[in-house]
């Protein structure tokens, strides 16, 4: 049971950090019915922005605090995506509303390739570390109630704590303000929404912004566990099976779809993947995807759309 409950553990820290990574697909999608295929650039041109100005500024402004160096790289970082999520909607996505579905597709993708070629330009090809103070060493919990307690990883642990506590924060962002509600109205309806004063263009910057606060949080911990590489844009092909099992219009579908999917790997991996040669960790998101494509293709939570001819 204490082998079970860590494996469970750990995969429920996991899939908490699938769910940030795909809670930008859905906010872009809620927002604008565009699907961000560049989200997985997004998070790592944040997290190349944020190793790099950490290293820089104590070089640039002659102090030596890790913490000081870290808050300012965090603002710049921040900064840079606001930039980078106006210029989008106003030189890209602006300019083909109204477009096919599979233009946009196409468009978030050349902005994909587009943001990994700029950063590769502006901040280099290295892999760079990102030390913002989670703790690597891990921890034994409940030992008085399993013999030799319950192995887990202390960054893992932040890290899904971090990420349960933004998910908690943009909850509250969509339902209790302003903004949040305007963003509501706009995901429902655009015409009705624009009808009553509220502006899309507007809207549309604020929710890119968002999503590239989000992009820069995941990149942040990403960073953090793997380091700064290229490979890590491609942390937002396992977030693409959450949002199909979660639903592209629910935000608390992207959270249990992480879950789910960081829970099932992991035990899969565990218990099956001995009886069929391992490897199945690798797999096993987009397999479960496919099956609910097959049998609910809206997602545990998205919504039904029926159009009628």
């Amino acid at each position: 049971m204490a082998f079970f409950l860590e494996t469970l553990i750990g995969g429920l820290m996991t899939g908490m950090l699938y769910a940030l990574v795909a809670l930008g697909f859905v906010l872009i999608f809620k927002a604008s019915g565009v699907f961000n295929f560049a989200q997985g650039a997004m998070v790592l041109f944040a997290a190349l922005a944020m190793a790099r100005f950490s290293a820089w500024f104590p070089a640039w402004f002659g102090f030596e605090s890790q913490l000081l160096a870290n808050l300012l790289a965090i603002i710049a970082a921040m900064g840079v995506m606001i930039v980078v999520a106006w210029a989008i909607e106003r030189l890209v996505l602006g300019k083909l509303v109204n477009q096919e579905g599979v233009t946009l597709l196409m468009a978030t993708l050349g902005i994909a390739y587009f943001l990994e070629g700029l950063g590769q330009t502006i901040f280099g090809n290295d892999i760079y570390p990102i030390d913002v103070g989670l703790p690597k060493d891990p921890v034994f919990m409940l030992q008085d109630t399993f013999e030799g307690g319950i192995l887990v990883n202390k960054e893992d642990l932040y890290a899904a704590l971090i990420a349960a506590a933004l998910v908690a924060a943009l909850s509250l962002f969509f339902q209790k303000t302003a903004t949040g509600r305007a963003l509501r109205a706009v995901a429902d309806d655009h015409q009705a929404a624009q009808s009553i004063g509220i502006p899309l263009n507007r809207i549309w910057v604020i929710v890119w912004s968002v999503a590239g606060f989000v992009a820069l949080v995941a990149g942040i911990i990403w960073g953090s566990k793997l380091g700064v590489q290229f490979s890590l844009s491609l942390v937002a092909l396992k977030a693409l099976p959450v949002v199909i099992l979660g639903g592209l219009t629910s935000v608390p579908g992207a959270i249990v779809g992480g879950l789910v999917i960081g829970v099932g790997e992991k035990l899969s991996e565990v218990y099956i993947g001995p009886m069929l040669g391992g490897g199945i960790e690798i797999w096993f998101a987009y397999v479960l995807a496919l099956v609910f494509l097959f049998v609910r293709p809206q997602g545990l939570f998205g919504e039904k759309i029926i159009d009628r001819v």
